[in-house]
C-alpha cells in the first residue's frame, strides 16, 4: 500500500514580516519557502513543526492556530505529500539559516514569484497579502 508523505510548515511572524528560508537543496533550490519539513516516524506534527522551525531558522517557536492542511496532488514534485501548516511566534533563539536552508530572512514584502511549492497559497490562507 502506498501512502502520502507528511510534512509541516510554519508561518512565523516577526518584526512586522514573515520568516522565509532560501532552499539549499532541490526541489526548488534557491527559492524562498516557509520553514518546514517531513514529520519523522513516531513524531507528533506539532513537535515536528517546532523542530523544523528551530532547525531551519534558529528560532524557538510557540505554535498558534492551524492555518490549514494541504493535500493537492502535485504540490511537491517528489510525490504525494500532505502538508500541515501552523502559525507560530518566536519565543527564543536568533534568526539564522541552519540545516538545509541557505538563508533565513524576515520579509515585509513577500517575494510572491520566488516562492517554492504552494507556499503563496499558504501565506494567503494565513492572512498575508
Amino acid at each position: 500500500m502506498k501512502v502520502p508523505a507528511l510534512t509541516v510548515d510554519v508561518v512565523i511572524k516577526l518584526r512586522g514580516g514573515v520568516v522565509l528560508v532560501k532552499r539549499k537543496n532541490e526541489p526548488y533550490r534557491g527559492k524562498w519557502a516557509l520553514p518546514g519539513g517531513f514529520v519523522e516516524h513516531g513524531e507528533k506534527v506539532e513537535d515536528a513543526a517546532v523542530r523544523e522551525a528551530k532547525e531551519e531558522t534558529g528560532l524557538k517557536v510557540k505554535l498558534g492556530r492551524l492555518v490549514g492542511v494541504y493535500s493537492e496532488l502535485g504540490r511537491d514534485p517528489r510525490g504525494h505529500v500532505v502538508g500541515i501548516c501552523f502559525l507560530a511566534r518566536p519565543v527564543g533563539g536568533k534568526l539564522e539559516a541552519a540545516s538545509d536552508a541557505a538563508d533565513a530572512r524576515v520579509f515585509g514584502e513577500i517575494p510572491w514569484k520566488g516562492l517554492a511549492f504552494d507556499h503563496a497559497k499558504i501565506l494567503k490562507d494565513a492572512g498575508l497579502r
